[in-house]
């Protein structure tokens, strides 16, 4: 049997436990649980995590600190990402879950960010380097250069499908004002990122890329292309939040992602310069059980 870690990360769409068990090929999920708290469109309009929301992360990190323990993992590591970083209230937050619940949150930066997904994709998308990793939350999008097994250069872009829902005032059926500020917001955020090499491949893992790749490829196919990118922007703008998630099998909450997701990475495509990317089913929670299992980095304690 191999041995068994825990992570945490308090990211702007969900909050999502991992416990896994390390094996011969990689990691076994033995408990895989989220809650949706849409922290980056919250924090986009509010600036803040209300209280109420706060008594909620409270609740929902207890319940996977008891659940790490269930699985008697070596140690839980918590750690969150652009929702939290934006938050004005962020230290006080971060206080009240040290003292409430006695978990020590480790607040990253966009390059440990980057650094924890490129961990985790080498689990199912380890290949030819150099590559683009792309990652796109709720709150902020990363893309990181990746050559001789590490990230050599990134980029934070303020892009997260929370933060573009937000700005873009985004309801369903999309109205053709709204697909255009989404589309202002996008060509002026991605006007600053220079790309100064051909890009040869390119990588996407996190939430949103799988939310896209699930509904494109039932089939687990891990390419998509940027036509079918196009039919998926256009098609989910057209529907009610009910009906994209009955036509492409999504869980409800997941629907209102798929058309800025959609937008937001034929954008990136097209900055890049590339028709087609791969999807990694892993991202940065595996990444940090990787690394804790690889022993790059100590398993952190309760």
């Amino acid at each position: 049997m191999g041995r068994v870690f825990a992570a945490a990360d308090i990211g702007s769409n969900t909050v999502h436990l991992l416990v896994a068990e390390t094996t011969r090929r990689g990691l076994r999920r033995l408990h895989n649980v989220s809650d949706w708290m849409s922290l980056g469109q919250v924090v986009s309009h509010e600036r803040m995590i209300p209280e109420p929301l706060v008594d909620r992360l409270l609740l929902t990190l207890t319940q996977f600190q008891e659940a790490s323990l269930t699985f008697k993992a070596e140690g839980l590591t918590v750690f969150a990402t652009e929702a939290m970083r934006s938050a004005t209230n962020h230290p006080a937050v971060l206080d009240r879950i040290r003292s409430e619940v006695g978990i020590e949150v480790d607040l990253i930066s966009p390059r440990r960010e980057a650094e924890l997904s490129y961990q985790g994709i080498q689990l199912d998308c380890a290949g030819p380097e150099p590559f683009m990793l792309l990652e796109l939350g709720g709150g902020s999008a990363q893309v990181a250069w990746c050559h001789q097994g590490q990230v050599q250069w990134d980029v934070s872009l303020a892009i997260g499908t929370g933060r573009l829902l937000d700005l873009a005032n985004i309801t369903y059926p999309v109205p053709e004002v709204a697909h255009q500020r989404l589309a202002q917001i996008l060509q002026t955020t991605l006007g600053s990122l220079e790309i100064h090499e051909p890009v040869p491949r390119v990588v996407a893992c996190g939430g949103v890329a799988r939310g896209l790749w699930r509904a494109l490829h039932p089939d687990g196919d891990r390419v998509l292309l940027r036509q079918e990118l196009e039919y998926l922007r256009w098609a989910s703008s057209r529907l009610t939040l009910d009906q994209i998630s009955q036509r492409f099998g999504v869980k409800a909450k997941r629907s209102a992602t798929l058309f800025p997701g959609s937008m937001a990475y034929l954008f990136l495509m097209e900055k890049l310069g590339v028709s087609v990317m791969e999807i990694s089913e892993y991202g940065v929670r595996e990444g940090a059980i990787r690394e804790m299992a690889l022993g790059i980095r100590p398993a952190v304690s309760r």
